[in-house]
């Protein structure tokens, strides 16, 4: 894996990271396909808006359908039908989401299956070797991520353990020629424990660095303040990746301080909920003030999505339970965020991501005056 910086402006960086399945342009977003599936979406559709990767889940795919089983049909990009690069996150985000059915030591995690109450053991190694079986482009160490609040004690304990297991991590992975790892920067709220974690994952060695546990119950402010002081320590010619976020908001801001890749949830579960992520900000389908509206979400768009079906129509869709509500306001949002992601990549190119900044977020507190 190589990573090219092709234009700096700040602290933002435009790059392309290459891998043997093809270019990530970066900043990059990363739409989540947990189970070996971008929720409500077709593979090709995904790749229709401009997503370069998507990342899939070691967790959810070791409960189902194994990955033994999807290496024995070909590996997880054959299997899913997506030839372009994925990322696989580690499980170490269950290790805090599903608390309640596991016990943590210094081995491991031992989980009881959400599903079916089957136990499983997830080490680093174990991991390394589900995540070679699923043929992931780019792997992540297994990591202990704590909710935030949390006491100063209980994240540098996580973030000490969170280190012992990259070291064993990145012995597991060996040194495989057309696949990478990341390490995770933890530490909790602590400016002092996240930079200990840097420094640490960096004299460890990992061809990118990502910084996890934010976006787990801390306040924005906390959150940026955290990635600013985190982003200076890591190396500037390595990809940085944050982990589970964001609002549009916020990946705009994490871009200013230097982020590169970003992953989370949300364009895709607001989809099917009935939430729209657009140029003017969030429209809700729900809202009756739409059953008469016969314009599009967006006529100037790219996405067909919101270009070429009228918000009457979304909004029947949502108010009837019909599965395509969801499938439309999935497209739109992925097909936002993706086109947000290129406007700033235009920009860092341009010199002008500060004015990008400030007309993307008129347009958000401006919008869709005439469809107030």
């Amino acid at each position: 894996m190589q990573f090219e910086i092709h234009a700096i402006d700040g602290a933002a960086r435009r790059g392309t990271l290459k891998t043997a399945r093809g270019d990530i342009r970066t900043p990059a977003f990363m739409p989540v396909g947990t189970a070996a599936t971008v929720k409500a979406m077709l593979p090709e559709t995904v790749r229709s808006t401009g997503a370069d990767i998507v990342l899939g889940n070691v967790y959810h795919l070791m409960l189902r359908p194994g990955a033994e089983r999807i290496a024995s049909l070909g590996g997880l990009h054959k299997f899913m039908n997506w030839s372009r690069p994925i990322l696989t996150d580690s499980g170490g985000f269950q290790v805090m989401s599903l608390a309640k059915l596991r016990t943590l030591n210094e081995h491991g995690v031992k989980f009881r299956s959400h599903i079916d109450g089957t136990a499983y053991e997830l080490t680093p190694e174990r991991a390394m070797e589900i995540q070679a079986l699923l043929g992931s482009d780019i792997s992540m160490q297994l990591d202990e991520c704590v909710r935030l609040p949390c006491s100063d004690e209980e994240a540098a304990r996580a973030m000490r353990l969170s280190l012992r297991w990259a070291e064993r991590s990145k012995k597991a992975f060996g040194s495989p020629k057309d696949r990478a790892i990341f390490g995770i920067v933890q530490g909790g709220a602590s400016v002092p424990l996240r930079l200990e974690s840097a420094k640490a994952l960096t004299e460890i060695g990992f061809d990118g660095y990502a910084i996890g546990g934010l976006a787990v119950g801390e306040p924005q402010d906390v959150m940026r303040a955290t990635i600013a002081a985190t982003m200076p320590a890591l190396p500037a010619d390595r990809p940085r990746y944050l982990m589970g976020v964001g609002t549009p908001d916020d990946l705009l801001k994490a871009v200013m301080r230097g982020v590169d890749m970003f992953d989370c949830v949300m364009p895709t579960r607001a989809g099917r909920h009935a939430l729209a992520y657009t140029r003017f900000g969030q429209l809700n389908l729900k809202n009756a003030r739409h059953a008469d509206d016969p314009r599009p979400i967006d006529e100037a768009s790219d996405c067909p999505a919101a270009r070429d079906y009228s918000r009457a129509y979304l909004h029947h869709l949502v108010k009837a339970n019909e599965i395509l509500g969801s499938m439309l306001l999935t497209w739109i949002n992925v097909g936002y965020y993706q086109s947000l992601m290129a406007g700033m990549r235009d920009a860092i190119s341009a010199g002008r991501l500060q004015d990008f900044a400030a007309e993307t977020a008129e347009g958000w507190a401006r919008g869709d005056a005439a469809a107030a």
